[in-house]
């Protein structure tokens, strides 16, 4: 390392140490209309340590989710906090959606939820309501990418204003 990049490094570790490392406290959720099987797929990335913060929160489990002690309950836990918390609306009407399943790619859970038998050509709106680890962290910020057909559109979904529409 040369002596300028010594010196910076001297310089800005301590004032990083002092001000501590900054948490994003974000999620990404995909929503796809899956033509061949009449469906949408939903696909939402979270961030472990925090989602398993509002599973202790919220009803008192430790889950340890992505470990080999992962309790053997885990799934009905998620599914019932999605539940709680992320809403879909097709043409102005709430619908349930299936808890597919989960995986883990190094610190993020990804949740796979699909709504089946939707068709296309009856499909004017869709709205979601994200409100996933809002009521941990105030910092939150859900972002929502809506690709269905040739309609694309996102959203950064924070507390005040934590749904997003696509009008097809």
């Amino acid at each position: 390392m040369q002596l300028a990049g010594k010196v910076l490094l001297l310089f800005f570790l301590p004032l990083f140490l002092l001000l501590g490392a900054h948490k994003f406290y974000v999620s990404v959720t995909h929503v796809d209309y899956y033509d061949k099987g009449e469906a949408l797929q939903i696909t939402s990335r979270l961030f472990i340590d925090d989602f398993e913060k509002a599973l202790e929160e919220r009803y008192e489990v430790k889950a340890l989710l992505a470990t080999p002690d992962e309790i053997t309950n885990a799934d009905a836990y998620i599914e019932k906090y999605l539940k709680a918390k992320f809403l879909v609306k097709i043409n102005g009407e709430a619908v349930s959606y299936q808890f597919l399943g989960k995986k883990f790619d190094n610190d993020i859970l990804i949740c796979f939820l699909e709504i089946p038998n939707v068709s296309i050509d009856q499909l004017r709106t869709i709205e979601i309501q994200n409100e996933l680890l809002m009521d941990l962290f105030e910092e939150q910020k859900n972002i929502l990418h809506f690709k269905i057909l040739e309609n694309k559109k996102s959203f950064v979904l924070i507390r005040e204003s934590n749904k997003g529409m696509l009008n097809l």
